[in-house]
């Protein structure tokens, strides 16, 4: 594995998808940086974008990044993309992840931002999205820009019980969170899922909660609430 300032001094791979009104010559407006789960890669959601209909009204771009290759603790030390090494499965314990790895991720996804703002997007037009692993980078980095981005979507994913929440007045600009879950997940429990919005909401957290029957994996009626929430978001 790559130390830190290696990681940092070399490119970030990734995907990217312009959405229908962007493609046919607008000016991009707002930028989504999605990130994928365990095991995947930067392509798994690209099929995603062409079923988020009412957003193909907007010019907007759709950035997947590919997480380094790392050994999975849970998964036998095997490598494969991940945001973070996971420990054990519970999911439930601050000692059960790779604190350094969540650390470079987030820094991963404020070189993607700054890389936006240099193409002329400004941060509080971009979105960062994520399932499961890439869910949890997600929240976690919303949290620490919570002024100054968008918004969150954090899917199939959960809060570490390490976050460290910033209690916001009642009366301040909320940062809007989009967090959903499949009601039958054997990898991410439900609960764990509903307690990550539980937390954000009181916090006073903008919180838009779906639940949906599904084991790990995004409900077709998960995507159109998600192409609402984001259009509604980004026009």
């Amino acid at each position: 594995m790559h130390d830190s300032a290696n990681r940092h001094a070399e490119p970030l791979n990734r995907e990217i998808v312009l959405t229908g009104k962007a493609e046919s010559g607008d000016a991009v407006t707002g930028s989504i940086i999605w990130l994928h789960g365990l095991g995947a890669d930067g392509n798994d959601f690209v099929p995603m974008v062409p079923a988020l209909s009412r957003c193909q009204a907007l010019p907007l771009r759709f950035i997947f990044p590919h997480a380094p290759i790392r050994p999975v603790t849970i998964n036998g030390g095997m490598q494969m993309r991940a945001w973070y090494d996971i420990r054990s499965i519970d999911l439930t314990g601050e000692r059960l992840l790779d604190q350094q790895g969540i650390e470079e991720s987030i820094s991963d996804v404020h070189r993607l931002i700054d890389l936006e703002q240099q193409s002329g997007i400004a941060a509080d037009r971009v979105v960062i999205a994520g399932f499961s692993q890439g869910g949890v980078i997600a929240l976690l980095t919303g949290l620490q820009l919570i002024n100054q981005i968008c918004g969150v979507v954090g899917l199939s994913c959960y809060l570490p019980n390490s976050t460290q929440l910033i209690d916001q007045p009642a009366d301040s600009q909320k940062l809007p969170a989009f967090i959903a879950h499949g009601l039958h997940d054997p990898m991410v429990p439900f609960a764990l899922g509903k307690q990550a919005a539980e937390q954000l909401g009181h916090q006073h957290y903008q919180v838009t909660w779906g639940e949906y029957p599904v084991d790990h994996g995004v409900h077709p009626d998960e995507i159109t609430a998600l192409d609402n929430w984001l259009y509604k978001l980004m026009q």
